[in-house]
């Protein structure tokens, strides 16, 4: 696969920075994932992680080197994370079990699927334009739908930070339908969490990412996002590829994102992944985050 990717992270205005990001590739396949944990949350951090590396973890053990399936992939490890978190809360006696959003994207065969739970974005970037993105899990995202504020109230609407599901919570996530798109040489894939997208309005998105390498385009745009969003801005996140691939050619003429398995929250119920595989992951992640003695 040829391609280039680039991320950046920076904690805002926040005491501690609860965003995570996760860059995982065989020779066939790549996974792209940007978790925020909830700050409103005692201990967002920790669902972030067990979120991102989780994902992570799934992965490395399935895509040998390619995912059988990546749509069904991303079901099993989006359910798979919410009953880690859940777990992992119980495990430390905490008395509010850590919640996360999260955005999940793989690619592999010339395609992409992705998947989120939350207020974390994917944008798909084509010829200079956004032809596709990810509807937030949000009160004020349900209001547009419904017709009764315009998009550009988001930013100040006081219900702008209000999900209506994540990872932890007290009831499953009912993410969207899994989305595939066939990419195009030069489509870039951009993951963030709303405190990226939030102070940047698309122009400036897609300005940086037109005019500059992805590795001057995102650090930049995350730093434009962590001074707009000042001393009480939230955690700045984003994690991007270009893809690089000749002979794909866009589906479409707008090359919108077309849906190909819709798994409905029954799909959720923890269904495709044991107790035992959900445990061993948990395993991994745990032995991946204790510090290992100086060699």
């Amino acid at each position: 696969m040829k391609f280039a990717h680039a991320q950046a992270t920076r904690i805002g205005g926040r005491a501690m920075n609860e965003d995570r990001v996760g860059f995982w590739q065989t020779p066939g396949a790549a996974l792209m994932a940007v978790a925020d944990g909830l700050g409103g949350h005692l201990h967002g951090e920790i669902a972030a992680e067990m979120a991102v590396e989780l994902f992570g973890a799934v992965f490395r053990r399935e895509a040998q080197p390619l995912l059988a399936d990546p749509a069904a992939f991303l079901a099993r490890a989006m359910a798979a994370s919410h009953a880690a978190i859940l777990r992992e809360g119980q495990r430390l006696g905490l008395a509010e079990t850590p919640r996360t959003a999260i955005v999940a994207c793989v690619v592999q065969d010339g395609h992409a699927w992705w998947m989120h739970v939350g207020d974390c974005r994917l944008y798909l970037v084509r010829e200079g334009r956004i032809v596709s993105r990810t509807r937030d899990h949000t009160v004020v995202q349900r209001l547009i739908d419904e017709g009764r504020i315009r998009e550009e109230a988001i930013a100040s609407h006081p219900d702008r930070n209000r999900l209506l599901q994540c990872l932890g919570g007290h009831l499953a996530p009912t993410p969207d339908a899994t989305q595939r798109v066939r990419l195009a040489k030069g489509d870039v894939l951009l993951l963030c969490s709303d405190g990226f997208w939030g102070p940047l309005t698309q122009r400036q998105m897609l300005h940086a990412l037109l005019a500059r390498s992805l590795e001057e385009a995102i650090p930049e745009l995350a730093e434009l996002a962590e001074t707009r969003g000042g001393p009480s801005g939230d955690n700045v996140s984003a994690l991007a590829m270009t893809w690089d691939e000749d002979g794909v050619e866009p589906s479409g003429p707008a090359a919108e994102a077309t849906v190909v398995q819709d798994f409905a929250a029954t799909d959720l119920d923890f269904m495709r992944m044991s107790d035992e595989d959900i445990e061993k992951a948990i395993e991994e992640i745990r032995a991946a985050l204790r510090p290992h003695p100086p060699q």
